[in-house]
């Protein structure tokens, strides 16, 4: 069973390592090969380097997020994307080899940006978080604008280039570079980052 923010338990010990993971719409929408959205084998490839971070995030007793995609049935972002991750319906789920346990929050967004109308910066601010790092999709749509809030709130960020996929290919290696360049993300390579 996941939590959402507003549900946390607060007799529940957190470490406090300054430190969070946020795991970034891997939903079944966007990850599973029939989804409504989904980015097919870029989805799929990047399921065990996600999992990987999220043990070792799990490990040191960081905080784990997730932030996830839940439209209304009528939502506006519906005139440029078909109709995903709606409310209620399976495709708003988490895969199941991310499952999330019993203390990691869940954050429910509307908006490409897991800060926009979200409770995510006062749930990393309550426990002390000053670096954050992003996993999931899309690469160019909803970890880029994360991304951006989150520098603009001046978080450290942290982005593993083999944990996150994009529409694209070509959109995923630009938002990589934006990441990197523009807003001085700090970028992780598997070859090189264990």
């Amino acid at each position: 069973m996941w939590l959402s923010v507003s549900s946390v338990r607060r007799d529940v010990a957190h470490d406090v390592t300054g430190r969070a993971i946020v795991i970034i719409d891997m939903l079944r929408d966007f990850i599973d090969p029939a989804g409504a959205l989904s980015l097919g084998d870029a989805g799929q490839r990047i399921i065990p380097r996600v999992k990987e971070r999220l043990s070792l995030a799990r490990a040191r007793k960081d905080l784990v997020l997730f932030a996830c995609d839940r439209h209304r049935h009528d939502d506006a972002e519906f005139e440029m994307f078909p109709p995903h991750c709606i409310e209620g319906t399976p495709g708003a789920d988490i895969i199941p080899e991310l499952e999330p346990e019993r203390a990691e929050v869940i954050i429910p967004k509307r908006r490409y940006s897991a800060f926009f109308g979200t409770d995510l910066d006062l749930a990393l601010r309550e426990r002390s978080v000053t670096e954050i790092e992003l996993a999931g999709v899309c690469t160019n749509i909803c970890v880029l604008y994360t991304a951006a809030d989150a520098r603009n709130l001046n978080y450290r960020v942290v982005v593993d280039a083999s944990a996150v996929a994009g529409l694209s290919e070509e959109g995923h290696i630009w938002a990589l570079g934006e990441m990197g360049s523009t807003l001085g993300c700090r970028l992780l390579d598997a070859d090189v980052d264990g």
